[in-house]
């Protein structure tokens, strides 16, 4: 990164399904297609483009993951965290993840936006996991503040001040890809999962192991299976993503502007 660009970015942003288009909101000094990037695997999801931005969001310079891993395409745990973990060691100090995510809770309807409060990690794997690197910091990582209290009540600021449906709550990550059954969901509903899906999660617990603070935001994109008389579908949730990126690209400018010079 420092090669194509001088500025040392303080920010990271991963956009997740449906979401790419909000990185137009970036003034980009390059753009690098992920199969550019030594040892990054490729993204090979629908709605998931494969490239990595470095620019300016207003004038925060800040570098963005358009698109992203999950565990269903077969990667391992080491591959997903891969991104982040470069983000990292290239001086991020704050991580903005995005996603795309069933509702179960009554607030979680299409068109509403969750920032993350808490996470049920559901995949059956963990980054951590294995032979440990103590060059990423320690392998018994703290997650009692994994999505970081500071952050979330500036993120609840934003949205209010933006007039945008959002509320806090509990994703829920599976590992997929097939969408969770009617009873998978009323089970979920009773641990106290507020949304779905089957990404993210390993990215938080790999950056908060290398110290990065964390505000996840989830684009809630349909009600899960058995709460809607409409199927879940791929190509629905990528439409609905779609339709949300102009919101979540005013929530995230309102978040960066609120960062500038406050990154620790």
């Amino acid at each position: 990164m420092q090669e194509r660009w001088g500025e040392r970015p303080r920010i990271g942003i991963i956009l997740g399904t449906g979401l790419g288009e909000a990185a137009g909101e970036l003034r980009c000094v390059a753009t690098i297609p992920y199969g550019a990037v030594p040892h990054f695997p490729p993204a090979t999801v629908a709605g998931h483009t494969g490239a990595l931005h470095l620019g300016c969001w207003g004038n925060v310079p800040v570098v963005v993951l358009e698109g992203r891993l999950h565990l269903y395409e077969g990667y391992t745990p080491a591959e997903i965290v891969f991104p982040t973990r470069v983000l990292a060691l290239a001086g991020i100090k704050v991580l903005l993840l995005t996603c795309a995510a069933g509702g179960i809770g009554p607030n979680a309807t299409p068109g509403s936006f969750m920032i993350f409060s808490d996470h049920l990690s559901l995949q059956g794997q963990n980054p951590l996991a294995g032979v440990h690197d103590p060059r990423w910091g320690s392998r018994f990582v703290d997650l009692s503040e994994a999505y970081d209290p500071e952050l979330r009540r500036a993120a609840r600021r934003a949205a209010a001040g933006l007039r945008l449906k959002c509320f806090e709550g509990v994703y829920a990550a599976l590992l997929g890809p097939s969408f969770e059954t009617p009873a998978e969901i009323r089970a979920l509903r009773r641990l106290g999962a507020d949304a779905v899906g089957m990404s993210t999660v390993s990215e938080v617990i790999a950056a908060r192991q290398m110290g990065v603070r964390i505000l996840a935001i989830a684009a809630i994109t349909n009600r899960a299976a058995g709460l809607s008389r409409r199927p879940v579908s791929h190509e629905d949730v990528l439409a609905a993503g779609k339709r949300a990126t102009g919101d979540l690209s005013r929530l995230l400018g309102a978040m960066v502007a609120k960062l500038r010079g406050g990154t620790r």
